[in-house]
């Protein structure tokens, strides 16, 4: 993708193959000396939920379960620093405000091709981040 640099690239990641193809592509087209911020979006637990009944599930536990995990599964960058970052709450709306936030010069993230029933059903979280962004949104089909 010649031509194509940011400075601070959001990837979002939702730990399916697409999304971690999608992290790769962001090292890729990040400038030297640029950021990749992966973040994960966790749904909210519903109230009647057993960790929640039982408070042995908490949002805070969850958020560093997934830190870990990305860590683990997300490879070293060279020329570009990677940061973490997992949020509670509806995907589309959260990765929106977090790169807003963090002044993101472009989003990339993978779309699943879903057929038009299940788009339907399921709805789009890059559709969502493609309507909400305030920054270029790069997605990347299968």
């Amino acid at each position: 993708m010649s031509g194509l640099k940011a400075k601070r690239i959001v990837a979002p990641v939702d730990f399916s193959d697409l999304s971690l193809d999608a992290v790769d592509k962001a090292l890729q087209i990040v400038d030297e000396g640029g950021s990749v911020d992966v973040i994960h979006v966790l749904p909210t637990l519903p109230a009647m939920e057993y960790g929640n009944l039982y408070g042995t599930v908490t949002d805070k536990s969850r958020i560093e379960h997934v830190k870990n995990s990305l860590r683990e599964r997300l490879p070293d960058a060279t020329g570009a620093s990677i940061t973490i970052h997992a949020v509670v709450g509806d995907a589309g709306r959260e990765i929106t405000q977090f790169a807003e936030s963090e002044k993101a010069d472009l989003i990339v993230i993978p779309s699943h091709g879903y057929g038009f029933v299940k788009h339907i059903l399921l709805g789009s979280v890059a559709e969502r981040v493609v309507r909400l962004a305030h920054c270029p949104v790069l997605v990347l089909r299968s």
